[in-house]
């Protein structure tokens, strides 16, 4: 099969590798028929997790078929369509019964595209199934479902669940990309007061509106804090949400926010950053980070079955899985070609036809 496999930093091709074979009882084999590109993949590409070995397919969040399980799953059968997370679950270490998934000390976590091969790929193999796939429900496409599988839950679990955001808050998100934007779209599941984007970038501010923030800051032309606290009578946002993976946007959050405020770090950081305690000690913050547990995947699919999300406005460009390697140079270069989320498309195949041991339980 073909695949996007990492080389070492800076270095990616889109090679011809082993197909994925069954190796535990739990395990299922999924043709892909969408995957996407995350900015952790870039951070993978840097050099910034060294994890993440040279030979690793990449990616880590999919949509496909169940072609072969093992004789241990027991929720998917062959020929179901699957949402692929981006966390895999053991279910049984002490993390995953606290529904804490991505600290999963049993085999799982974030395993995809990470430390084994991942889903920018035309098939994969998902450890764990029945507690790391989720069916997808009929009515939804590959397209609908495709950004639970990382960037929503992401940001709705690290960002809005563990900001605390209530009504009426305000909340200050700092950087309007991916999971600024999912941040945003699931911050108003809560019915914050006022939802501030700050960005370099004036196409992602613009952005940042159309998902519904109510008031954005360039940070390059104005000054942040400043405009914040005079939106919030000088005290400062409830809660800021780190969206970047910089040094210098986690120390902004710690400014911005009120005495008693909480910071939500969700970015993916590959270098140190600045914690004034000199001035946050005295001031009741709280600041959280984490990897995301997925744990709120089912309700975000019932929320779009339901009408109440629509992920699609994040689908800015699309192409053919083999095209990939254009994908990642496409969405490398966001600022310049305002690329949210790329879709990777496989072809419609007849599912037998490049595996023929497909399509089968295997004991």
């Amino acid at each position: 099969m073909k695949a996007l496999v990492y080389h070492g930093p800076g270095l990616r091709s889109w090679d011809e590798v082993p197909d994925p074979k069954l190796q535990a009882d739990g395990d299922v084999i999924v043709k892909i028929t969408s995957s996407t590109i995350c900015g952790t993949d870039l951070h993978i590409l840097k050099g910034d997790v060294p994890e993440t070995t040279p030979g690793t397919i990449l990616g880590h969040e999919g949509v496909g078929i169940v072609v072969e399980k093992g004789s241990g799953v027991t929720t998917v059968d062959v020929g179901d369509r699957v949402l692929l997370s981006c966390i895999t679950s053991c279910a049984r270490c002490r993390f995953c019964k606290e529904g804490r998934y991505g600290l999963c000390i049993g085999g799982g976590g974030w395993i995809l595209g990470h430390t084994i091969d991942g889903l920018q790929a035309e098939y994969a193999r998902i450890p764990f199934a029945d507690t790391s796939v989720y069916k997808v429900p009929e009515a939804l496409t590959d397209e609908q479902v495709l950004f639970v599988a990382d960037i929503l839950p992401t940001a709705y679990e690290v960002g809005v669940i563990a900001g605390d955001v209530q009504p009426g808050d305000t909340v200050a998100i700092v950087g309007a990309g991916p999971i600024g934007l999912a941040a945003i779209m699931t911050a108003k599941l809560l019915t914050p007061g006022r939802i501030v984007a700050i960005d370099l970038a004036d196409s992602r501010l613009a952005k940042a509106l159309e998902f519904g923030a109510d008031t954005t800051i360039n940070n390059g032309n104005e000054d942040p804090v400043a405009k914040v606290m005079e939106l919030t009578d000088g005290l400062g946002a409830d809660v800021a949400i780190e969206a970047v993976g910089m040094p210098a946007t986690f120390e902004l959050c710690t400014e911005l926010i009120r005495p008693g405020g909480r910071v939500a770090n969700v970015g993916v950081h590959g270098h140190p950053a600045t914690l004034h305690l000199e001035t946050l000690w005295i001031r009741d913050v709280t600041i959280t980070m984490a990897l995301v547990d997925t744990n709120t995947t089912p309700r975000l699919l019932k929320l779009i079955a339901d009408g109440r999300l629509d992920p699609l406005p994040f689908a800015t460009h699309h192409y053919p899985l083999e095209d990939t390697m254009t994908g990642y140079d496409t969405f490398g270069a966001a600022a310049d070609t305002d690329a949210l989320k790329i879709v990777l498309e496989a072809a419609p195949t007849i599912l037998e036809g490049p595996k023929p041991e497909a399509l089968a339980t295997v004991a």
